[in-house]
């Protein structure tokens, strides 16, 4: 998939460089007057949600394995509750052993025509920080340990080369921590665009991205371009890897999840360590999706009144209906015969042959859905 990806980035480089895509203008003073809408979360209001995966693998020759993501959150935006599971095979709740990521592992004998059900409780919550003003609320305060852990290079995002010298020009004349993520988020949202032809969530390669001058991609991404160059320069980030439950509440068809069929709703978010705040919510990724595909037009200014609430509000806070499985990157599998993963957001099967497709849910057959429960 690494090849296919960066294949695809290098030719569309080219492209790029011959039609010169312009930056994205950034919200000014005044909004057009295209209709108004809302996009307002403010944290208060938990909600209670029940999430069944199910995976139906075609008979195999031998030996199948499958891995599932479990909520391994608990925070002040999420409460990762108790899972259940069925299975013709032998299932076990385990982690990766490094990251403290959850997940339902299961093997299947050869000869099985083998199936695996997990459902998940969670409660969520909607997050808002206005990072303009002195904080207000009692946050964690993490340990150096931990914020040095934030900042560290992983496989698919240095922390050197062209990403720091991108991070530090975007992040020029500004002086503290907060100062840096706006400048990283407003550059993200400037120079990187929602391309719809990107499978899945994409990768998050971001050396090859830069270097390409390709800055179009899905969540994993943009979001993961946003993580990197905050981390280049001593800011603590990361993405926090989850899904869609339902629908926005505030009617945008592009931030909303289909409860009866979760197919596709995977979604990466980021988070960025402030010292006057702790871990706040951002979503650079979301912004350009709405620029990209809430209307039939491509929008290209931020002070779009369809975009313009969404911008604003992204940076600091994000809508309580999504789950964040786990924020880990390279995550080894137990029992996997294959390499690490980039990311652990979807349902991962592996066979004599390999491992299966996970952006292909028709042909590696998953379902997942939701529903909320209501006090």
């Amino acid at each position: 998939m690494t090849l296919v990806r960066r294949s695809l980035l290098k030719g569309a480089a080219a492209a790029c460089a011959l039609t010169g895509l312009p930056r994205f203008a950034l919200a000014q003073t005044s909004t057009n007057t295209a209709a108004a809408r809302r996009f307002e979360p403010e944290a208060g209001q938990w909600r209670t949600f029940e999430v069944t995966t199910r995976v139906d693998l075609a008979q195999p020759q031998n030996m199948a394995r499958v891995w599932l993501p479990v909520p391994s959150i608990n925070s002040d935006w999420q409460r990762s509750l108790e899972s259940h599971f069925s299975s013709n095979g032998a299932s076990r709740m385990t982690s990766d052993g490094e990251q403290g990521v959850r997940m339902l592992y299961t093997e299947f004998a050869a000869g099985a025509t083998p199936f695996v059900e997990l459902t998940t409780r969670v409660q969520t919550q909607n997050r808002a920080v206005d990072i303009s003003k002195p904080s207000t609320q009692a946050f964690t305060r993490e340990d150096a340990g931990t914020l040095h852990y934030y900042t560290r290079a992983t496989h698919l995002l240095p922390t050197d080369g062209i990403v720091r010298t991108t991070a530090l020009n975007a992040t020029q004349g500004a002086k503290t921590d907060a100062q840096k993520a706006r400048a990283i988020y407003d550059w993200v949202v400037a120079n990187a665009w929602r391309e719809p032809k990107v499978r899945g969530c994409g990768e998050g390669d971001i050396k090859t991205m830069l270097e390409t001058g390709n800055l179009g991609g899905k969540c994993a991404d943009i979001n993961a371009l946003f993580v990197g160059l905050c981390r280049s320069v001593g800011v603590p980030a990361r993405d926090v890897y989850g899904i869609r439950l339902v629908p926005s509440a505030f009617g945008y068809k592009e931030l909303s999840g289909n409860p009866a069929s979760l197919k596709g709703a995977q979604h990466c978010r980021a988070e960025v360590y402030l010292q006057a705040h702790g871990w706040v919510a951002m979503d650079p990724a979301d912004v350009a999706k709405v620029m990209r595909l809430e209307t039939p037009e491509w929008i290209k200014r931020t002070d779009n009144a369809v975009v313009q609430p969404v911008y604003n509000r992204l940076f600091g806070g994000w809508e309580g209906n999504w789950l964040g499985w786990n924020t880990a990157h390279d995550v080894a599998l137990p029992g996997s015969k294959e390499d690490r993963l980039g990311f652990l957001m979807y349902p991962v099967a592996e066979t004599a042959e390999g491992r299966a497709d996970s952006y292909a849910p028709d042909t590696f057959k998953y379902q997942i859905t939701a529903r909320e429960i209501k006090a």
